[in-house]
């Protein structure tokens, strides 16, 4: 997908949480000069696969296996890792990112 394509589109909180057990978190990360401090992959939605515990991201309280909601107020559910890593490098330096986690019930 084509980043010009994204666009602010508002979340269903309902379709997500229907039968599940979701925690949403937000954070806001101010990269330092070596990045955030996190590793996305996957596709629709991305995950976290890494957090360098020292980094920023860490210090935000991101955490592995969570999922990337948001990316600055866009939407990403539907999207995969290189876009989202797009949408990261090419912003400010300082970005806001929304992710979920399942928890047990």
């Amino acid at each position: 997908m084509v980043l010009n394509h994204l666009s602010v589109i508002p979340l269903n909180f309902t379709e997500l949480l229907e039968g599940d057990h979701i925690l949403l978190f937000s954070f806001q990360i101010v990269g330092d000069a070596v990045g955030w401090g996190f590793v996305v992959r996957g596709s629709k939605p991305c995950h976290i696969q890494a957090v360098d515990p020292s980094g920023p991201a860490a210090a935000a309280g991101m955490k592995v296996c969570q999922f990337v909601v948001s990316v600055n107020g866009l939407n990403v559910l539907h999207v995969d890792y290189r876009t989202v890593s797009n949408l990261i490098l090419t912003g400010p330096r300082t970005i806001v990112m929304e992710v979920m986690e399942e928890i047990e019930p």
